[in-house]
């Protein structure tokens, strides 16, 4: 039986797991790959050069902090304090460079000349671009055929920074399928090349490390909630989850909180019972996917189901193993949004605040309404990504 303290621990043991999830189930050719990255990962970050470098790039470069700002509208639509962490302002239009920065830096120190990622709505894909270009290493990113047609402007601005942006046309062409090329790729270039993974997946130590690169949202969040109501710790901390990075982010500097209350919302897509979804912890079930062991939407004979929603980002049929461990340990309430209730959320923050989100985040602000907060409450929704990129989507829904 476990310890009350063990039950308490949401961050990663020595083995790689959170509670019962996470490990490395990878094949023989990538172990030196990820065995050299888990005996460095934390003695890199730690160093004081790093951190200087770091930081004054999240500063001086990707525009941090970002602001945290009271929806005063939507705060007395739904009668309760919220608060919006703008990720939607850093650069590249998303969280998503906080932490290929962090990775570009450490593959530098790493002698690592090539960089490969995957990408689903294209923001980790841009921000893994710049970030290249920036630092002048080669870039390849892959992303599923489909979410290429449907995220037409994110794919220009890769090509624009000078990356190679390669189709995965197999399954359904969506971010599994591009990670699974990804990781190929890897494979069959292991000593040159360092993988930047866009989210909390893969084997150990990639969810613990992006989630390190993504705690710099929680700790604004502390000290800006502190200047703005007089204390550190809201009574909610939203956050839409695909792999869930930008939630892994905004939970990070909470999850001892107790009294937090950690919401992560996924992508219903049609509907939950429709055949047509990626709500992973309403459907799953334990599983091995691209390296760990975590929940994840499969057949009775272990085949991966393939999720489907508006959202490219949420596209995935599986979630990080932090927060599958979140979900089985009841720290986390994990609900979910479908593609009509994510749009007119979309719209509903346009039309009252002039901010337009990602389709991801509009997951997020889909369930303001299913919070039950009170009117003494504080909510802060992580506003992961700007609406840009899903213009083309919104306009299908404009009269």
């Amino acid at each position: 039986m476990e310890s009350i303290a063990e039950k308490k621990s949401y961050q990663v043991n020595d083995r790689g797991y959170y509670g019962t999830f996470g490990g490395a189930f990878i094949p023989e050719m990538l172990y030196p790959n990820v065995e050299e990255l888990r005996e460095n990962y934390l003695q890199v970050i730690a160093d004081p050069s790093f951190q200087k470098e770091f930081n004054d790039l999240l500063r001086h470069y990707v525009g941090r902090p970002t602001p945290l700002y009271r929806a005063n509208r939507l705060s007395e639509k739904y009668k309760t304090n919220i608060f919006l962490k703008r990720e939607d302002l850093c650069h590249t239009g998303a969280h998503k460079v906080n932490n290929t920065i962090g990775q570009i830096l450490m593959a530098q120190r790493l002698g690592k000349k090539r960089i490969v990622a995957e990408t689903g709505a294209g923001q980790h894909g841009v921000a893994t671009a710049t970030v290249c270009a920036l630092m002048n290493l080669e870039c390849i990113v892959y992303m599923g055929a489909l979410d290429i047609e449907r995220q037409a402007p994110n794919v220009a601005r890769m090509k624009m920074l000078g990356a190679e942006v390669r189709p995965a046309t197999c399954g359904s062409r969506t971010l599994k399928d591009a990670t699974n090329e990804a990781m190929r790729h890897w494979i069959n270039n292991p000593v040159d090349t360092h993988y930047i993974i866009g989210s909390v997946v893969g084997p150990h130590p990639y969810p613990d490390m992006v989630a390190r690169f993504q705690s710099v949202i929680s700790e604004e969040i502390r000290w800006q909630l502190k200047e703005h109501i007089g204390k550190e710790t809201p009574d909610y901390v939203v956050a839409c989850v695909g792999g869930g990075s930008n939630a892994a982010g905004a939970f990070y500097h909470f999850l001892d909180e107790e009294n937090v209350k950690l919401v992560a919302v996924e992508a219903a897509g049609m509907g939950l019972t429709t055949g047509h979804s990626a709500a992973t912890t309403a459907l799953g079930k334990p599983g091995v996917l691209h390296g760990s062991r975590t929940i994840l939407m499969q057949t009775e004979d272990g085949q991966v189901v393939e999720p489907f929603s508006i959202s490219a980002g949420l596209d995935y049929p599986g979630i990080g193993p932090q927060h599958a461990w979140l979900f089985e340990s009841g720290r986390g309430a994990f609900l979910s949004a479908t593609d009509d209730e994510a749009v007119q959320a979309a719209f509903e923050l346009t039309r009252n605040e002039g901010i337009i989100p990602a389709l991801e985040s509009s997951h997020a602000l889909a369930i303001l309404g299913r919070l039950g907060a009170s009117e003494h409450e504080t909510v802060v929704v992580n506003l992961s990504g700007r609406g840009d990129k899903d213009m083309g989507t919104y306009m299908k829904y404009i009269d």
